[in-house]
């Protein structure tokens, strides 16, 4: 069947019963301050990806919906927040280490049970494959695991005591205090929680606000959440960012905003807060990703790496390539090879085997990638994929654009979605130009063989982005490695040891070398009367 004709029948589809969800799904709980609470209001609802045909017209199916709280039940949350850190005296910042790893522990047991119910609300909610659901959530619990290990680390290293200039001291790592996580509705599971993990792990209390689009598959994690952590330490909100995010960061009594999304909201809410350096920011944000294809390039290894990298999950994420700078001499072979490969991928719904292509859940998603193309073709560009741009409701086949130049769209913004845009070259100055020149620093790929080319490249560029990937898409993991970015694509760095780092801050107990001093550390350590002052070594 050839691609035209499937993309018109695309959501003539039959669900197996393994895949099924019961629908509608109307979530009328939220959890503040260690209770379910049932909401009576107002509710949004949640049109899935997946679409149906109803007289002659495709439309998104609703699947359920999410409470729409106010501003009352926002500051309540604060308020639970607020009484659990109690200005770090409360029972959670001053639990030992240990104790708080066994809380965490009993969450990803819990957790796990749940994997196949949030899986197929991952591809019901934003259409997600079947194997990336599966992989987000798996690696977000492997993330959880890893953030454990990582603090036992941390904590072993802060377990001895440190003797300078007669002064005796101990440095640890203490919370910071109330945080508000918002994650991505890319990633709403795995991204999400590597603010939130580490955040909790810390002793930080949390307020979390799952994203527009992945409200429902955190639901089933409400009573984990509940059952998990002591009273008021996880508490949830939902509904219109400016209706219950608005008054909490006016508030000024956040201390801590971990935000996944774009520049321009992450601004918005930093200068709400009044008191702007007592908060912290931990953002991730945008990024224009280039892959430079130089001369020499690998061709068959460099198109097996572009398209993974641009099109993953549709090409919605922000470790996508989204650009491509293409020598001159290998332009023409390199197009051939990318739009036959892209030509291949199999498009249909998230739960068939092998698909690559799936329903995008932004509304009127595709209408925004036509418009940049056709912006593109305005200005020179054409598609170069036969089936390049064609739509049939939520869903799009992807389109790349040859040859695009400056004035168009396509060059400056990211698009976050399957569109690719590529350029060639002639002079290696002209993608570094470019990245110069971009208002984002996260990643850059390079492709090719001759190493001294290569590590002209590394030099400069490792000063502009924060991770330069040779011969391989860009991408977040491991998750050891550091990820943030420069300019406005990140603040701050997450990966499993930053980010115990992030959410919390140095802290020590120190006293002159008396032997009075002496007794009294001493007294405190043989009989654990301090769960911060301790040489507890946990295993």
């Amino acid at each position: 069947m050839s691609i035209k004709k499937k993309i018109q029948n695309i959501f003539d589809h039959e669900v197996s019963e393994q895949f099924r969800i019961n629908i509608p799904i109307e979530q009328t709980e939220y959890l503040i301050g260690g209770e379910l609470h049932q909401w009576q209001g107002d509710m949004q609802n949640v049109l899935s990806p997946i679409c149906e045909t109803k007289n002659s017209s495709t439309e998104r199916i609703t699947i359920g919906s999410y409470p729409l709280l106010s501003e009352r039940e926002a500051m309540q949350a604060l308020e639970a927040a607020a009484m659990a850190f109690d200005h770090g005296r409360g029972k959670w910042p001053t639990l030992k280490v240990e104790e708080r790893i066994k809380h965490i522990e009993n969450f990803a047991f819990g957790m796990k049970e749940k994997r196949e119910e949030i899986v197929n609300l991952l591809m019901w909610e934003i259409g997600k494959s079947l194997k990336d659901s599966r992989k987000e959530f798996d690696r977000t619990v492997e993330y959880i695991m890893d953030t454990i290990d990582a603090l036992k680390e941390l904590d072993r290293n802060s377990s001895r005591f440190e003797i300078r200039e007669n002064i005796i001291g101990q440095i640890r790592r203490s919370p910071l205090g109330v945080v508000l996580c918002m994650g991505p509705f890319n990633y709403p599971l795995n991204e999400t929680f590597t603010t939130l993990i580490p955040a909790l792990i810390m002793g930080n209390t949390v307020i979390f606000k799952p994203p527009k689009h992945g409200v429902l598959l955190h639901r089933p994690l409400l009573d984990v959440f509940r059952e998990a952590f002591p009273p008021g330490v996880v508490n949830t909100v939902y509904g219109d960012g400016k209706v219950v995010i608005g008054p909490l960061m006016e508030s000024g009594r956040l201390d801590v905003l971990a935000f996944i999304g774009s520049s321009r909201v992450a601004d918005i809410l930093k200068k709400q807060h009044p008191l702007p350096h007592r908060m912290r920011s931990v953002l991730g944000l945008e990024a224009k990703n280039p892959a430079i294809i130089l001369e020499d390039a690998d061709l068959d290894l460099t198109v097996e790496e572009a398209v993974t990298g641009a099109l993953s999950y549709n090409g919605q994420r922000c470790t996508a390539l989204k650009i491509f700078f293409v020598h001159e001499n290998i332009r023409e072979e390199f197009l051939k090879r990318f739009t036959k490969k892209i030509e291949a991928l199999n498009i249909g719904m998230p739960w068939e085997e092998g698909v690559h292509i799936t329903p995008l859940p932004e509304d009127n998603k595709t209408t925004y990638m036509r418009e940049y193309i056709e912006d593109a073709e305005k200005h020179g560009a054409g598609v170069m994929n036969e089936s390049g741009g064609l739509s049939q409701g939520s869903i799009m086949f992807p389109a790349v654009l040859y040859p695009v130049n400056e004035k168009m769209r396509i060059y400056h913004e990211e698009q976050f979605g399957p569109v690719i845009p590529v350029l060639s070259f002639k002079d290696i100055e002209e993608p570094l130009k470019y990245i110069v020149q971009s208002k984002y620093g996260q990643q850059v790929s390079i492709f090719g063989r001759q190493t001294g080319e290569i590590a002209h490249l590394i030099d400069p560029l490792v000063n502009q982005v924060c991770r330069v990937n040779i011969n391989s898409q860009c991408q977040r993991g491991p998750d050891n490695f550091p990820f943030t970015g420069r300019k406005d694509s990140a603040e701050g760095t997450l990966s499993v040891s930053d980010a115990l780092r992030v959410f919390s801050i140095r802290s020590l107990v120190a006293a002159k070398g008396s032997e009075l001093n002496k007794e009294i550390i001493t007294e405190i350590l043989k009989e654990n009367k301090s769960n911060f002052l301790s040489t507890d070594f946990i295993f």
